[in-house]
């Protein structure tokens, strides 16, 4: 019997490295195309009216920054977790504790939101009840393993799962963001020249609504069916990228510990992905879209606004982006962050600190 390490992603406890850079621009391609274009139209256009386009702009230059920042730290840190492991390891283990628990809070609202949107293209009247059962649906399959997805997540908090991340990450980030931000802007300047900036505002499922006011009846069972796949997709993404970082968080004892069990056949976290999928149920059955999005929206943004921050201290040696890069995220994301309608700011940042007086209480009962 050989007694040869296994190698350090096949390890116990260790996820495996599978995805290359094909597969990790499809993983962004399915978050980034399936959130903005399904399920944010509408409520965008309701807070910025016919200045849609020009948030779009700013979103992007803003959205840039962020995955250059992040690109460069994943290369670097190469673990699940994300931002959580940057901070930690760049700035503090206060932000870094920070940036997990407003991924974790964000992006569950932001699975809740990409579930009701499969609901609401695919059967109006019963939008909960298809979402709760979207989102049992694709836990079950992030159960059985990642490799059975077809497609997964931001691509940054799989970082332990990528073959090569050095090289990988770099590239995959920058070409997800370009093929979606085209995507973007096409989806949305057609939209609006047939609904307008208020028809859009008050448009349940946009795109539906838009082939059938442009006269094309027969288009929009297509779109419909299009719509709801590329929710699946993200949503299914955003399910895996949520229990990674619970994962990640676990494993430091910031979460419960018993969250940071790897299956030892699947190699997937299937505590933190069974404990996630019940939460955005409970959610996706009790809340709607646009609440969802506007609280997601902040704890995203102060996600990211830490991942800047974290990319600020990098030296050169390290692969530093040029200065402004991180200082525009940062200030970009504060300023989109406060310029969400007061009850998301609000909500948002009340679970912020809740997040950081947890974080103190448990590091004082620590050192008692």
């Amino acid at each position: 019997m050989s007694s040869t390490p296994l190698p350090a992603a096949e390890a116990p406890g260790q996820l495996r490295r599978r995805i290359g850079v094909p597969d990790a621009v499809m993983i962004g391609l399915g978050s980034m195309i399936g959130a903005g274009i399904f399920a944010s139209l509408a409520p965008a256009a309701s807070v910025a009216g016919s200045g849609l386009l020009l948030g779009l702009a700013l979103a992007a230059v803003v959205a840039y920054c962020n995955a250059t920042s992040s690109a460069r730290l994943a290369a670097l840190y190469p673990a699940s977790g994300g931002t959580y492991v940057y901070a930690r390891e760049r700035l503090s283990a206060f932000w870094g504790y920070l940036a997990g628990w407003a991924f974790v809070v964000g992006k569950t609202a932001s699975c809740a939101a990409m579930a009701l949107t499969v609901g609401s293209y695919v059967w109006p009247g019963q939008a909960h009840a298809v979402a709760v059962a979207a989102v049992v649906a694709l836990t079950a399959v992030n159960y059985a393993g990642i490799q059975k997805s077809v497609l997964l997540t931001r691509i940054a908090t799989l970082g332990e799962e990528v073959r090569d991340p050095a090289r990988t990450i770099p590239r995959a980030i920058p070409i997800a963001l370009g093929i979606t931000l085209v995507v973007y802007a096409l989806v949305s300047v057609s939209v609006l020249l047939v609904l307008g900036p208020g028809g859009l505002a008050s448009a349940g499922a946009p795109l539906t609504e838009a082939a059938r006011a442009a006269g094309a009846d027969w288009l929009a069972p297509v779109v419909r069916v299009g719509a709801a796949v590329a929710a699946l997709g993200s949503l299914l993404a955003l399910i895996l990228g949520v229990s990674r970082t619970t994962l990640a968080m676990a494993r430091d004892h910031h979460l419960p510990h018993a969250l940071a069990a790897v299956h030892p056949r699947f190699k997937v976290p299937h505590r933190a992905e069974l404990l996630v999928g019940a939460v955005v149920a409970v959610v996706a059955a009790t809340t709607d879209v646009r609440g969802t999005i506007g609280f997601s929206s902040f704890g995203v943004l102060a996600y990211y606004a830490i991942a800047n921050a974290s990319a600020w201290t990098l030296t050169s040696a390290e692969g530093r982006p040029a200065r402004i890069i991180p200082v525009a995220g940062l200030v970009g994301c504060l300023v989109l962050a406060f310029a969400l309608p007061l009850p998301s700011v609000l909500t948002g940042a009340a679970v912020l600190l809740i997040g950081a007086a947890a974080y103190g209480i448990c590091r004082v009962g620590t050192r008692h």
